[in-house]
C-alpha cells in the first residue's frame, strides 16, 4: 500500500514540474520574442500602414521610396508593414497630402510642392526660393530649425499630419525643349511645365505655365498642351520619354534649385504608435535620404550620358543670362509673398539666416571641384 501511494506521489510531482517547466519555458520564449526574436503572435498581426507615392510606375522616385519602406519594414522586426502604392493605385499624385490629412491613405509619399494651392509657404519646404545654398544645406535647415514652422503651417492650413524630409535633390534642369534656348527671350509666352513657386518665377518671366504630375507631362508635349517642361532630373526624364518629344536638355537653373522628398503620416495613425515605432518611421527618412542620393548619383550621371550618347540628346548648359533674370523674379516673388502673408515672411527669414551662416562658411571653405574635374578629364566646354 505504502508503495502505491508513493508511486501516486511521485507522478503528482512530476506531472506538477512538467507543468512548471512548460509554464517557465513559455514565459522565457515570450521574453525571447520581445528581445529580438519573431513572436508568432506579433508577426501575425503588425500594424499596416497603407502608403502611396505620387510618381509613376517606372519612376526612379518609387525605388527611393521603397527604399524608405524597406527600412521602416526591416527594422520594424513584424511589428509594423508599410504597404506602398504607386501614384493613382488611390488618389491621384496630387492628391496625395489631402488624402493623407483625411485618412483616405494612412501616409503619403511625394514633394510639398504638390501641395502648395493650399499655402504657397509650402514651397519653402521644397523648390525654393534661392537662398544662397545648395539642396543638403537647406535640408539642414529643416531638420535644425524648419520642423517647428512646417507644424505651424500644418496647423494653420488644417492638415491632419506629420511629415519628415528626405533627400537632397540636386539641382534641377531648366528642361526639354524644342529648340535651344540662348537667352531670356526665347521664352517669353512658352507653353511650360513645372510646380510650385518655380510656377510663379517662369510667369514672372512671361512663360504659360501648366502644373501637371509627372505622368502626364509626355502625352501633354505629345498634344501641344506643352511646348517645354521640366521634371526633375535625367533618370526620370529618360524614363518616361522626354527624349521622344524634345532634343535639346538645358542643364541647370534656380526654378527648383532645392527640393526633398515629403514623408507624411496621418497624425491619429501615428500617435497611436507606440514611442519607438514613431521614432522608427521618423529615422528611417533620414537613413532613406543617404540611400536616395547615392541611388540618384549612380543613376543620373549614368542617364545623362544614355541621353546623349544613345538617344543623340543635345546636353546644354543654361545660359548665364538666364540665371540673372530668375534671381530678379524670385526677389520680386519673395516680396509679394512677404507682403502677403507674414507668416511666409517670418520662414523666410529664418532661411535667409541660416542661409548667410551656412553659406559664409561653406564657399570660403569648399575647393574648387570643378578646377580638380577638369584637371583630370579636360574643360567641361561651357
Amino acid at each position: 500500500m505504502d508503495k502505491v501511494v508513493e508511486t501516486k506521489q511521485e507522478e503528482t510531482t512530476k506531472t506538477v514540474s512538467r507543468r512548471k517547466f512548460l509554464t517557465t519555458a513559455a514565459a522565457v520564449t515570450t521574453g525571447a520574442a520581445i528581445t529580438g526574436f519573431p513572436s508568432i503572435s506579433v508577426a501575425a498581426s503588425p500594424v499596416v500602414l497603407k502608403m502611396q507615392g505620387a510618381w509613376g510606375a517606372k519612376d526612379i522616385f518609387n525605388e527611393m521610396a521603397e527604399e524608405y519602406v524597406n527600412r521602416v519594414n526591416e527594422m520594424a522586426e513584424g511589428r509594423l508593414r508599410i504597404d506602398y502604392l504607386v501614384a493613382g493605385s488611390v488618389v491621384k499624385p496630387f492628391e496625395v497630402m489631402e488624402a493623407t490629412s483625411k485618412g483616405v491613405i494612412d501616409a503619403g509619399h511625394q514633394v510639398a510642392v504638390y501641395w502648395y494651392g493650399k499655402s504657397k509657404v509650402a514651397s519653402l519646404f521644397g523648390s525654393g526660393p534661392v537662398t544662397g545654398c545648395d539642396a543638403a544645406q537647406n535640408l539642414a535647415w529643416i531638420h535644425k530649425e524648419g520642423l517647428p514652422f512646417y507644424n505651424e503651417l500644418m496647423q494653420k492650413i488644417g492638415l491632419d499630419v506629420v511629415g519628415f524630409f528626405a533627400m537632397p535633390m540636386p539641382t534641377q534642369p531648366l528642361g526639354w525643349f524644342k529648340k535651344p534656348i540662348k537667352n531670356a527671350s526665347q521664352l517669353k509666352g512658352l507653353k511650360y511645365r513645372t510646380v510650385g513657386l518655380a510656377a510663379d518665377m517662369m510667369q514672372e518671366l512671361g512663360i504659360k505655365v501648366t502644373q501637371l504630375p509627372g505622368g502626364e507631362i509626355v502625352p501633354a508635349m505629345e498634344r501641344g498642351v506643352i511646348e517645354a517642361f521640366e521634371f526633375n532630373n535625367p533618370t526620370s526624364d529618360r524614363r518616361f520619354g522626354a527624349q521622344d518629344v524634345a532634343k535639346n536638355y538645358m542643364m541647370g537653373s534656380y526654378h527648383q534649385a532645392q527640393e526633398f522628398f515629403e514623408i507624411v503620416f496621418n497624425r491619429k495613425k501615428y500617435e497611436s504608435l507606440p514611442k519607438d515605432l514613431q521614432a522608427l518611421l521618423r529615422y528611417a527618412a533620414e537613413a532613406a535620404s543617404t540611400a536616395n542620393y547615392a541611388l540618384a548619383m549612380d543613376n543620373y550621371s549614368r542617364d545623362l550620358q544614355e541621353l546623349k550618347n544613345k538617344d543623340k540628346v543635345n546636353i546644354l548648359r543654361t545660359p548665364q543670362g538666364i540665371f540673372d533674370v530668375q534671381l530678379k523674379a524670385w526677389d520680386t516673388i519673395v516680396k509679394r509673398l512677404t507682403d502677403e502673408d507674414p507668416f511666409f515672411g517670418k520662414v523666410w527669414e529664418s532661411q535667409k539666416a541660416w542661409a548667410k551662416r551656412v553659406g559664409y562658411y561653406t564657399f570660403f571653405n569648399n575647393a574648387d571641384y570643378k578646377a580638380a574635374y577638369e584637371h583630370l578629364f579636360g574643360k567641361l566646354g561651357f
